[in-house]
This record gives structure tokens, C-alpha cells and sequence, in this order.
């Protein structure tokens, strides 16, 4: 089955809003074993819109639209579709009716333009939506299938995964299984070279994506049944962490701060940090874990030398990896913590590209030396790595 995606709103041509329903969809119906050959935005213009539908409806099996089916003049993807079919829409009685009851139940007025949201075609057959005003439409004809759900991603995403999904799921057949691996401390090139031969497997197929907690592998096994596809999948797996199992830090939904928490509390160590630079990114990271209170006693960020060295870094003017040990000794020392760390950074400029030069020292019962590191890019992105890499330095140290 071949699908297409049709996103609809000016506002995505403008930049104004992200499309992050595409991205969704793609990942849900890759799920399903539906194959997406073709996404598309279009602006809130009736002309064009039939055109893509017209297009998709040539090319594609399924075809999913998302936005446009609000009460507004913009709001088109209903009269789109009625257009591709020649049928004419009305007020349909049960669909007015609920809409009434939903206004009045907030106490609000209907305006009469919501009633827009209450018409469908012969050819169509209503997609309730809990969440908001606007019902979906599942039109099917002539083999082929279009599904109309509302642009709002808290409106969509329930609609998908309560009706539409397991409708499409009857008609795919084929079980569609993927499992993550996580890796930190190795570049996608890197990665890619070692799994070359592992990354031609047509099924099951293994793909690559740098995230900020490192490069995520992720393996998707297609097959009859459920047991097949976990069959496959392990085996896969297994020759990947022969090749690079000492990179794998979690799967599928575990994240570096909670696996290094995990650790910290099999251990009995507690954890305390010191930040300057990375706007208490590390920090942030770390309160956002499960339990953190088991293993993290906290930690403080300083803007200035002058806050350092109130604090008690007598000599802490400056920017290297003494002081940044210094910080982890700070944080450790008035924390009463196992464990600190301290992470301190300047920007430099290498080559004439602005450079965040970053050092992470780690203080414990073991010693260890401070690692410098350098990033480039939006400080953001910057302050989110380093995060990233001193759990992933506090891992090693820890094992």
C-alpha cells in the first residue's frame, strides 16, 4: 500500500508554524508496514489543494490530509475533497447537534460559521474528534482511501491512534517492529563505516540519526508475525553490539540521564554539580530524571568569575580544566556528594568559526582527568551536548 501525505495552512509555507503531524504520520505508518512515498505542504488556497488531491489520488493508495477542517474561510480541506468527488455537501443533523451540545456544555455561543464543521458528502463518513469541534472524514472509493484529520497535533494524534490507525492496520497485513539502539562518543561517519555491511540489510533494515544524546540505530524488522519480526530484529541487534557494544548506552525509550541515575543508585553514590558556561544545562538534565532525588544532591551555575570566587574558588578567574575540577571539588565538598561535576567553557575562534572551547572534570572516590572537548553551532545545541557528554563521561567513570 502506497501512502501520501498532504499537510495543509499557509502558515506552514510562511514558517510560522512547524509541521510536526508529517513527521508523525511518517513514523505511524512505517509502524503499520504502509509504505509513504510522497509529503507535501500546501497553502490554504482551493485551486491548489484539489490539485495535490487530484495528484495523490492518481498516485497513491492512501492519502492522509491534516488542517484545514476549522470553521474559517481558510479552513478548505472539506471543499477540496467534495471538489476531487463532484459531490456537494450538507449540514448533517447529528453532527449539528453534538457540536451545539459541546458549545453549550463551556458555555459559549455557536457562531453560525461552525457549522462548517458539520457537513460532509455522501461519499464520506464522519471521524469523531473528542478533543476539539472538528470531526474527521474517511472517504473511501474506487480502492482507494482518504483520511481528513484536523491540523491541532493534541487533536490529530488521538484521532490517529483511537480510529484511524487500527482501521488501516486491518488492511496492511504485515507487522511492522523497531527497537533503538543508543550510542554516545562515536560520529555518525564513524558509526556508519563500522555498520556498513549491517546497513545494507534490506529486512531487517538498520538507519542511522545523530540526536543529541548521541547516534541512535534503529532497526525495523517487517514480517508476518509478531515472533518473526522480535526473531529478526534480536538477531540484528546482536551483531550490531558486536560491533559496537561498548558505545550502547540505552534502547528505545531510556534516556542518559536516567541510566546514569540508575547507575549512581545501584552504587550508593550520590551526585552534586558545578556549571559555568552552560547555563545549568547539566543540572536541568539531571532534575528531569525519575527519582533524581535518590542520587542528586544538586548543584549551582555561576555567570561570573566574581560568583566563583564568592562561593569559594579563591583563584577562580579564567577558564580551564583546573578550574573546572576545582568546581567539581566545590560542588562535591559543599553538597556532600560522592561524586561532582564541573563543567567550564569559553568561546574561542578556530579557523574563523566561533569555537565553545568546554572542559568536564570529574571528582570521586577515583581520580580522573578533565576532558576538554569543542562544539560549534548555536549555544543551545552547545549547552545541550556538553550535558549529554559529561553523563556520558560520568557513565565510564562509573563502570
Amino acid at each position: 500500500m502506497k501512502a501520501e501525505i498532504i499537510a495543509t495552512g499557509t502558515e506552514l509555507l510562511l514558517g510560522e508554524v512547524t509541521d510536526t503531524n508529517t513527521s508523525f504520520l511518517a513514523q505511524q505508518l512505517a509502524s503499520l508496514g504502509i509504505d509513504l512515498f510522497y509529503t507535501s505542504s500546501v497553502g490554504d488556497n482551493y485551486e491548489r489543494l484539489l490539485g495535490a488531491l487530484q495528484c495523490a489520488w492518481e498516485r497513491s493508495d492512501i492519502i492522509l490530509t491534516t488542517g484545514g477542517l476549522g470553521p474559517t474561510q481558510g479552513d478548505i480541506t472539506r471543499d477540496a475533497i467534495a471538489g476531487l468527488f463532484g459531490e456537494k455537501m450538507e449540514v448533517d443533523p447529528e453532527l449539528k447537534a453534538s457540536m451545539q451540545k459541546f458549545f453549550s456544555e463551556r458555555g459559549i455561543e455557536m457562531t453560525a460559521n461552525n457549522l462548517k464543521q458539520a457537513m460532509i458528502i455522501p461519499s464520506a463518513r464522519v471521524i469523531p474528534n473528542p478533543r476539539g469541534t472538528a470531526p474527521g472524514w474517511w472517504v473511501e472509493k474506487e480502492g482507494r482511501i482518504i483520511v481528513a484529520m484536523p491540523g491541532p497535533p493534541s487533536e490529530m494524534q488521538p484521532m490517529w491512534q483511537t480510529q484511524v490507525a487500527p482501521a488501516l492496520q486491518k488492511r496492511a497485513g504485515a507487522i511492522i517492529l523497531s527497537r533503538t539502539l543508543k550510542t554516545f562518543g562515536l560520529p555518525e561517519s564513524t558509526v556508519d563505516e563500522h555498520l556498513a555491511d549491517l546497513l545494507k540489510s534490506p529486512n531487517p533494515t538498520l538507519a542511522s540519526y545523530a540526536k543529541q544524546d548521541g547516534i541512535h540505530l534503529r532497526i525495523t524488522a517487517k514480517a508476518d508475525t509478531l515472533e518473526s519480526a522480535r526473531t529478526l530484529i534480536a538477531a540484528h541487534e546482536q551483531s550490531v553490539r558486536d560491533i559496537v557494544g561498548d558505545y550502547i548506552w540505552g534502547a528505545d525509550d531510556d534516556t542518559l540521564e536516567t541510566a546514569v541515575g540508575e547507575m549512581l543508585v545501584s552504587k550508593k553514590l550520590s551526585l552534586a554539580v558545578a556549571e559555568s558556561f552552560t547555563g545549568g544545562a547539566l543540572i536541568q538534565l539531571l532534575s528531569r530524571a525519575p527519582e533524581s532525588r535518590r542520587f542528586f544532591k544538586g548543584g549551582f551555575f555561576t555567570a561570573s568569575d566574581e560568583a566563583k570566587i564568592s562561593l569559594g574558588l579563591v583563584w577562580g578567574a579564567g577558564s580551564t580544566g583546573s578550574i573546572a575540577a576545582a568546581m567539581a571539588s566545590l560542588a562535591r565538598e559543599k553538597l556532600q556528594a560522592d561524586i561532582g561535576i564541573g563543567i567550564e567553557g569559553r568561546y574561542e575562534t578556530v579557523d574563523n568559526v566561533r569555537t565553545a572551547r568546554v572542559f568536564i572534570a570529574i571528582i570521586g572516590p577515583k581520580p580522573m582527568q578533565p576532558v576538554t572537548r569543542e562544539y560549534t553551532g548555536p549555544f543551545t545545541r552547545v549547552a545541550g551536548r556538553v550535558a549529554c557528554y559529561a553523563l556520558f563521561e560520568l557513565r565510564k567513570y562509573l563502570e
